[in-house]
Order: C-alpha cells, then structure tokens, then sequence
C-alpha cells in the first residue's frame, strides 16, 4: 500500500523543509517536494503541523516480567506513543529475573509479545566478573551491556568493579558497554541522605562520584579496546574526561537526559521526592554547561531514563530522599521537555531530531529507525511545537501518576504518531515488534 504525508515542516537530516513523504508498506519510499505526490495515491496534508522522525529512546525500564505494579509493556509503550516515541530499548533492570541471561531474555521477550504499542529492542546486563552468557546474548539480538559501577538499588543485580567493568568490555566485542557512571569510593565518603531535605540528598551524590567512575571507564577502554556508552551524565565536571577519551580515539559516547537539561537542584524544594534520581539534579550553572556540551558534541544524545515506581515506593508521603526510589518517570514528556528547553536556547528542530532519534538509533544499531529517510521505517511524529500544554501527571499513559514536571507549561503538543506507515491507537490492538539489534522489523 502506498499513501503520502505532506506537511510545510519536515525534519529531514540537517533541515526542516516542505515535503511530501511517500510512504510503501510502511517504509518512506521517497521524499519530494510538497505538491509532487504521485498521481492517484492518497494524500494526508497536516498543513503546517511539524513532522519529524519518531522518538528513539534507548533508555527505559519497563520493568515487566517481576515488577509489572511500577510498569510494564502495555503502559510503558502507551507512555511512549503518546509522546512521539516509535521505539524504545528496555534496560535489563528492574525485571525479575534481570536480563542477564538468555532464559531471562525470553521470558521478557514472552511477556512483552502482544503487548507492546511500539517497537521494542533490549539491553542485555553483567552484573559480575562472569561474562559466560554474553557470546549467546549477543546471538539473541541484545543491543549491549549494561554495568553498574555502585549498588543498582535493587538487590538481583549486582554491581562491578574494574576486574567486572574490563571483563565485560573485552566480551563485548563492538556493542557498547552501557555505564551507570558513579564510582563507590566518593559515594562511601559523602554524607548520608538527610530525610526530606534535598541539598542533602544532592550532597550525597557528590560530582566526583562521576568523575572517578569515567576515569574508570577510560582506564578500561584502554586496556580492552572496547566500546563503552555513559549513561545519564549530570555533572558537567565530567566532560574534561570525556573528551580525553576522545582524543586518545576511544570508543565512547555519552547521552544526558531531560531531567538534568530541565530541572536544577536550587529549585527542587525539600521533601520533593518525584525529582529524585541517581545521579542527582544539579545546579542551574551545571545544566547550562549541559547544554553547551549538548550543542557541540560532546555529549551524543538524550534519553530519558524513565525508571517508574509507584507513589509509596517514591516516597510521596514522607518525602525522606533516602527512602525514596531513584528514579524518573519521563518517557511520555521527553520530547516536550527537551524542546522547551532547547527553543528557549536558540536550538532547532533538526538539533532535538539528532539527539533524540538519528543518534540514538545508531548507539542502539537499530537500521532503519531515526531518521525521515528513504528505505528507513515510515515511524513518524506529527506535533506542534508552538502549542504549549500543563503537564497533568494524572493524563499521563504511564502505570502511576508522577511526574516532576507536573503542573509545568511546556511546548510541543504530540497529534499522531506513525509505526511504520500506521497511525498508533493504544486503545486498539498492539503493532509494536520485538526488534534485534542490526535487523530490520
């Protein structure tokens, strides 16, 4: 089947133009201008509503088979959808079991089918020296590894020292090696939480603590050759590292997320406990230097990180920072968040485009997905960004209802998203697939 798209505002790589998108069995057959569809195939025409590539988010926690009340697949990929996402790629943690074995991994892949309302694709995780099921991860379609350099939270999976952090960049082979960057010795050295108070909290998590853990990260390159990817980077302090890491040619990349690009730890009020996450929010002078090193490259991508739990387990009530769960429900509003902030510091719709879908499909070696390309999927967002909406944390699609942003104004309102030539309806049957890493749906 063939239809077209036709719109005044097309993200295409590195501009936003005029175009009509011919879309055939689900993949973009052809981009030409706004008045040349081909004769006698149906046309969509969303006047001047922007259309850019699906959402590629390489870093959810759907935390289904295991812990299903904090998430799951049905309400995770809702969330998603909702939000301009087209694929997602599910974090080995918080499931019961951890997707550490090939076992694991089908149990999830079971639990997911039917389920899910865009496609899907997986991290694999080391959680010890022991790398013995790597090699048949791999051959299962994984999309890479993924290591804590301090305690995860959740007691089934463990963390790694250097001996683990090596072991697992040498088994990897090129997938990258996907690093929760906090290092135990500044955090063993930093104050405990203090209850409700979050320049306590923030204390507790100090930059060092990021700093070390990537200067382990280079030591490991070094010694392996591997291929690492720093997650959730939040402290600016760390990009002299990374960028010597760069400069010796290691194979490193680093993502940020829209909680540290948004938020700052001078406005978070105490017993705020939505807003925890680890490693912490910081400053308004930190974010900024984000966004400069979002801007020129240093750092790659965002992601979200969205790591729900439910309101007792964040510790609403109390609002004690050291009780609650660290983590952050935001794949529904990434897009949105992002944008906000983005326009307000003169970027565009080609930068957000980049940093949220071209590049973290390639991170993920996902073909055909990130970017409004011909031969690439047809898995498109049709949104506004001028409209602005209040976040209500209560409409949102994920299981529970807390957001940090919730009660906040934001730019880009989401109209249709597209799987592969096909408008999303979450209340109707579930399209999305199981995708492997470098294999087309």
């Amino acid at each position: 089947m063939t239809w077209c798209l036709r719109s005044t505002s097309v993200v295409v790589p590195g501009e936003v133009r005029a175009a009509t998108l011919v879309i055939t069995d689900g993949r973009i057959a052809d981009v030409v201008g706004l008045h040349d569809a081909p004769d006698g195939v149906p046309v969509v025409d969303v006047g001047d509503l922007t259309v850019s590539p699906g959402i590629v988010d390489s870093h959810v926690h759907v935390n289904e088979p295991g812990r299903t009340h904090w998430e799951g697949f049905a309400t995770a990929t809702r969330a998603a959808a909702a939000g301009g996402v087209t694929t997602l790629v599910d974090m080995p943690l918080n499931s019961v079991p951890p997707t550490t074995t090939v076992e694991a991994l089908q149990l999830k892949r079971s639990a997911a089918v039917d389920q899910v309302h865009v496609d899907v694709a997986f991290w694999g995780g080391v959680t010890s020296t022991d790398v013995s099921s790597v090699t048949a991860l791999v051959d299962e379609g994984v999309c890479g590894f993924k290591v804590f350099l301090v305690p995860s939270g959740v007691d089934e999976y463990g963390w790694v020292d250097a001996a683990g952090l090596h072991a697992a960049l040498s088994a990897s082979g090129d997938l990258p090696v996907l690093v929760h960057a906090e290092a135990p010795g500044p955090l063993d050295a930093a104050p405990a939480p203090d209850g409700r108070s979050y320049p306590a909290y923030l204390a507790s998590r100090p930059d060092e603590a990021e700093v070390v853990a990537l200067e382990m990260v280079l030591a490991g390159l070094r010694a392996t050759g591997g291929r690492a990817h720093v997650l959730h980077l939040s402290s600016a302090q760390g990009l002299g590292v990374l960028d010597q890491a760069r400069n010796e040619g290691l194979r490193i990349s680093v993502e940020t997320c829209p909680h540290y690009l948004s938020l700052a730890a001078e406005d978070i009020p105490d017993g705020a406990t939505q807003t925890k996450c680890a490693p912490p929010v910081r400053g308004r002078a930190n974010r900024e230097l984000l966004w400069e090193a979002l801007g020129s490259g240093q750092i790659d991508l965002v992601a979200s990180d969205h790591s729900p739990a439910p309101p007792s387990v964040k510790a609403l009530d109390s609002g004690d920072f050291g009780a609650a769960w660290g983590g952050i429900a935001g794949v529904q509003t990434a897009l949105s968040v992002v944008w906000t902030e983005a326009w307000s510091r003169g970027f565009g719709l080609t930068d957000v485009a980049r940093w949220q879908s071209e590049r973290p499909a390639a991170m993920a070696g996902l073909p055909g997905k990130g970017a409004i390309a011909v031969g690439n999927d047809a898995d498109l967002v049709v949104w506004d960004p001028w409209a602005r909406h209040v976040v209500d944390a209560g409409a949102l699609a994920q299981r529970h209802p807390v957001s940090p942003w919730h009660g906040r104004t934001l730019r880009g309102v989401v109209h249709t998203t597209y799987l592969r030539g096909e408008a999303v309806d979450s209340s109707g049957p579930a399209r999305g697939r199981l995708l492997r890493r470098g294999e087309r749906a």
